[in-house]
């Protein structure tokens, strides 16, 4: 396997403590000529949907590389430490649903590995930071062109662990759909695609479903634009990755819907 520049990195730990300098250093010892991309260091501690749909909508705009994530609630425990080879990329990180999106965004699994080989890991092996001690280690080497197969035995793809397929529900006024995320700004990413959104009219509404019921209602504007809305007014949106999203312009959608991860929200004609 050819040497990649390039090593990408994605984890829950925060910019307080010394987490990713450590993994840095790392990288920066076995792999002294890779360059490294830090994606974010804070996807909320242990949300391991929302680590996997920021690595899936960023993976497709980076250059060839070695991609680790670290949002691991799991470490230590009997959960698997993988390599995926996809596309002209390589994933590094646990086995619990945080790496496949990100595989099908660049192209879907062509090669699974456990990472098993001690040759390959950190001298320490701690049971709580394998994102220093297993996942940097094998990112470098690969990072230096070592063959995927070295790090350890064959996994069969369709053992890998996968994330439950969220919610969407087409209906024939709109539909309703499982908010995926909400990013810095309070946008709320809902599991829909823009192609349900494409026929609805500009006048709608938007539902908080969380169970059962709906609890908040609200009008908003089928917009493409945040300038669309009125000041402080709802819109529904297609956002970059081609996904439906609600927003308010110059405030907060998640505050004003009471919306989390995992609620649904229905979006009608209004």
């Amino acid at each position: 396997m050819a040497p990649t520049p390039w090593i990408s990195f994605t984890t829950d730990y925060g910019l307080a403590d010394g987490f990713v300098a450590a993994c840095h250093g790392t990288l920066a010892r076995l792999a002294p000529t890779a360059r490294v991309i830090d994606v974010t260091h804070l996807v909320p501690p242990g949300d391991v949907r929302r680590g996997a749909a920021v690595l899936a909508q960023t993976v497709p705009y980076l250059p060839a590389a070695v991609h680790v994530a670290v949002v691991d609630p799991g470490v230590g425990t009997a959960r698997r430490a993988i390599a995926l080879a996809a596309g002209d990329g390589l994933l590094v990180g646990p086995d619990n649903g945080l790496l496949l999106d990100a595989a099908t965004a660049l192209g879907g699994v062509s090669a699974a590995v456990e990472l098993t080989n001690p040759d390959w890991l950190g001298t320490q092996l701690s049971a709580t930071f394998h994102g220093r001690d297993v996942f940097a280690p094998v990112a470098a080497r690969l990072a230096l062109g070592a063959p995927l197969a070295d790090a350890g035995p064959a996994v069969e793809p369709g053992t890998l662990v996968r994330l439950p397929t969220p919610l969407v529900r087409p209906e024939p006024d709109g539909f309703t759909a499982e908010a995926l995320t909400v990013d810095h700004f309070g946008n709320v990413q809902l599991a829909a695609t823009g192609a349900l959104l494409g026929p609805l009219p500009r006048s709608l509404r938007v539902a908080h479903r969380p169970t059962g019921p709906d609890r908040v209602g609200a009008h908003a504007v089928h917009a493409r634009t945040f300038d669309d809305a009125p000041s402080g007014g709802l819109l529904v949106y297609v956002d970059s990755a081609g996904l439906v999203a609600v927003a308010v312009n110059g405030g907060r959608a998640a505050d004003l819907l009471g919306v989390a991860p995992g609620d649904q929200l229905r979006v009608t004609a209004g």
